[in-house]
């Protein structure tokens, strides 16, 4: 029997991780726009502490296994010593503020889909165009021009742009052991943060959602870092990220007699897949339409800004906010705030009405 390529593997393994996240994603509704929801509307802190641990799990497992050298993260696309801080503000921003408008974020998107939502296959589409345009397309003449306008060069001082190397270029302190104390600190902290929530720690379906979620970026390092591995044509390491992936999705579809798979298109078809077969098992796939022309308007606004913003931002709510996050990357931290800003703004833009009503809300008083 001819033995399977690597490529064809690490697909395989893309699209079962993916069916994983899919199918915990629905079950749990661990979804990030849902967090900011229910913190900024109703206090309750729960779905955020999902994602919060999500992100230390990550964090903690990455680390250990860049520390042990299982993968070498400075080979993400996170640690380059191109510091795009333009573009993680700015791309947030409108991701944040557009997966507001498109009823969820790039993740949740293909979730909703994969349980029968048509307003999300809608948003996918979109999302996936505007992300191919400002990757390769039209806007992305002027994705290059701010990238060359605003990134920073960080190589003459620093190895790369994650927090241990920035802090040992400035204080001459040791990388390895700075790596340590920003992740039991930051890791730490969060998981504190979660657990000392006596509500979280009774909901089970949020401490599994952060676990499981969590758990399986590191795999997906695994699988593309140690099971992609070629000396000839490695894989590049990547982990789960949304918005690139679902462009590049749309191409493959439309191309497939000339193209390949990789790690990202199998993960955004494994979502959609495992998303189906939980709704399907739990009975909760439900067809969904527009309700209106201004509501298809706000979705179709909402993909757009999506797709920009998360190229700009190299990442969206798992992209950044739980992959970027977990190499510990100066942008990463930068295009979180940014995509939490984003978001709430957004929320308190559909409570208002108008941008100025949902700025002026943001900043009042009780």
């Amino acid at each position: 029997m001819e033995e399977m390529e690597i490529g064809t593997v690490v697909a395989i393994a893309g699209f079962v991780l993916g069916g994983v996240f899919g199918a915990t994603a629905h079950r749990t509704n661990f979804c990030t726009m849902g967090a900011i929801s229910d913190m900024v509307f109703m206090g309750n802190w729960n779905r955020m502490r999902a994602w919060l641990m999500a992100i230390a799990v990550a964090m903690l497992v990455s680390q250990a296994m860049h520390v042990f050298g299982v993968v070498d993260l400075n080979e993400s696309i996170y640690l380059t010593t191109s510091f795009g801080w333009a573009g993680a503000i700015i791309g947030g921003l409108m991701f944040g503020f557009g997966m507001t408008l498109g009823g969820g974020c790039g993740n949740k998107t293909l979730v909703r889909l994969g349980a029968g939502n048509l307003k999300s296959l809608v948003v996918a589409i979109v999302l996936g165009i505007f992300a191919y345009m400002t990757l390769r397309g039209l806007i992305g003449l002027g994705r290059v021009e701010l990238e060359a306008a605003a990134n920073i060069d960080l190589s003459e001082n620093f190895d790369s742009q994650g927090l241990p190397d920035l802090l040992a270029g400035l204080t001459g302190a040791s990388a390895d052991l700075l790596r340590w104390i920003v992740t039991i600190l930051l890791a730490g902290g969060l998981l504190a943060f979660c657990f000392k929530d006596a509500g979280f720690r009774a909901s089970k379906r949020d401490m599994a959602a952060g676990l499981i979620i969590g758990l399986l970026v590191p795999a997906a390092w695994y699988a593309t870092g140690v099971i992609g591995y070629d000396d000839f044509d490695p894989t590049q390491l990547s982990s789960f990220t949304f918005v690139s992936p679902t462009g590049e999705s749309i191409m493959y579809l439309m191309t497939f007699s000339g193209a390949t798979i990789n790690f990202g298109i199998a993960v955004v078809g494994g979502v959609v897949a495992g998303s189906f077969v939980m709704a399907m098992a739990t009975r909760t796939f439900a067809v969904e339409s527009f309700t209106d022309a201004s509501d298809m308007i706000r979705h179709l606004v909402g993909g757009a800004l999506m797709g920009t913003g998360g190229i700009l931002a190299l990442g969206c709510t798992i992209g950044q906010g739980i992959t970027g996050m977990s190499t510990l990357a100066l942008g990463s931290v930068i295009a979180l705030a940014s995509i939490i800003a984003g978001g709430i703004y957004g929320m308190k833009y559909l409570e208002e009405g108008g941008l100025g009503a949902a700025l002026a809300a943001m900043f009042a008083r009780g």
